[in-house]
């Protein structure tokens, strides 16, 4: 008699994010990376935005406990296998998110520390680095900064190559991190160059694409390690397998007619299911 593999169950994946009602960042970005990588998404609001391809005119931000009970509403019913943390607003909710997670138990989780938008729009109170540090830095299985965001946490310099990308890992490593990815995006050459510091040093380099379409890079980077981190990968395998999705989403994204072509259009993150 001969027995069967119970299937795996299909991994859920939660993005505590701001919303973006073009659908190219935040939650928005983040559910679609979600589904794209073969996993169930959900989704807790921490700020609405108004923004286009052509940048933030606007943010609101729900009351604490709003987003304290869309968390506590998720993890009370549904077995969360990942996390991916987007823009949180204020100091205050970032305190409340880690709070919850930790009361929750949450697991690899993958914190986008998103105070900086693609247009080069602030986002965030000045409260929001120091609480990102003391409260989720230690929780977070990765933090995925790019270099604007990197430089804010860790006080450090632009960099000109890798090695400044990792110098910038490594500082935000030593201020409790677990694994840093600082990504290079803003650097100029062909190629796109990340490097992430586990207490070892990983350098994932990429041709650089062509396109004016980057909004949503980082949310798209992000929760695709997140979604890979809930199938099982190693964090390195996470890292290169969603490096390789988004190089392919930039691609693809001009085959997508989103926006008046004056900002920045939106990866397409569907680009292995549209054919």
């Amino acid at each position: 008699m001969t027995s069967s593999a119970i299937p795996r169950a299909i991994p859920n994946v939660l993005s505590i994010a701001g919303s973006d009602p073009s659908g190219g960042a935040g939650v928005q970005a983040d559910l679609k990376t979600f589904s794209a990588s073969g996993c169930y998404g959900m989704a807790a609001i921490t700020a609405l935005t108004a923004q286009n391809t052509r940048g933030v005119s606007a943010v609101h931000v729900p009351p604490v406990d709003f987003v304290v009970a869309q968390i506590d509403a998720i993890f009370n019913d549904v077995r969360v296998d990942a996390v991916k943390l987007g823009m949180l607003a204020s100091g205050a909710i970032v305190e409340a998110v880690a709070d919850r997670l930790r009361a929750h138990g949450a697991r690899n989780i993958v914190l986008d520390p998103v105070l900086v938008a693609t247009s080069g729009d602030a986002l965030g109170a000045p409260d929001v680095v120091e609480a990102m540090i003391t409260h989720l830095l230690p929780l977070a299985r990765i933090v995925t900064p790019n270099m604007p965001e990197a430089m804010r946490l860790s006080g450090g310099s632009a960099p000109q190559d890798s090695a400044g990308l990792e110098a910038l890992a490594r500082a935000i490593h030593a201020l409790g991190a677990r694994a840093v990815l600082v990504k290079g995006g803003h650097m100029e050459g062909s190629q796109a160059c990340d490097v992430l510091f586990d207490g070892a040093a990983h350098v994932f380099e990429a041709p650089r694409v062509a396109t004016r379409n980057t909004h949503g890079t980082g949310c798209t980077l992000s929760s695709a390690i997140a979604a890979n981190l809930a199938h099982g990968m190693e964090l390195a395998a996470a890292v290169q397998r969603a490096k390789s999705y988004l190089t392919a989403a930039l691609i693809a994204s001009d085959k997508l007619d989103v926006g008046s072509g004056e900002g920045h259009g939106p990866v397409h993150h569907f680009h292995g299911l549209w054919g």
